[in-house]
């Protein structure tokens, strides 16, 4: 494991949860060795689907930027030492797009007609 404390950086999920990750972030890091970021980030992701349901998301390493889309309570960004941990649970907030929806459109127009 990692030497020192978990500090986290932003997080909107309830402490139940919260702990919960930190948890398994500490095991993860009992069971695989540090570099191994991948199989640190899928032990974290099948532990969180499996507690908590389908459709977890987790990076997990030591320079990364993300922007994403959560479900509201789902979120947490944490350090563990050098190791940074992004969990969350992804959300679409867009509705599916209706069938057929552009073909009301009207073409801009050929290419020969758009030419100068």
């Amino acid at each position: 494991m990692l030497e020192g404390k978990a500090v986290i950086g932003e997080t909107d999920m309830l402490q139940t949860m919260q702990q919960d990750a930190l948890d398994l972030a500490a095991k993860a890091l009992d069971f695989f060795d540090a570099t191994d970021a991948t199989a640190i980030a899928r032990f974290i992701k099948q532990e969180f689907d499996r507690m908590y349901g389908p459709g977890w998301q987790c990076v997990v390493g030591r320079d990364f930027g993300s922007f994403v889309t959560h479900c509201f309570g789902c979120f947490i960004y944490f350090q563990v030492g050098s190791l940074s941990i992004l969990l969350f649970r992804g959300s679409a907030s867009y509705p599916e797009p209706e069938k057929n929806q552009f073909e009301a459109l009207e073409p801009l127009g050929t290419l020969d007609t758009m030419k100068a």
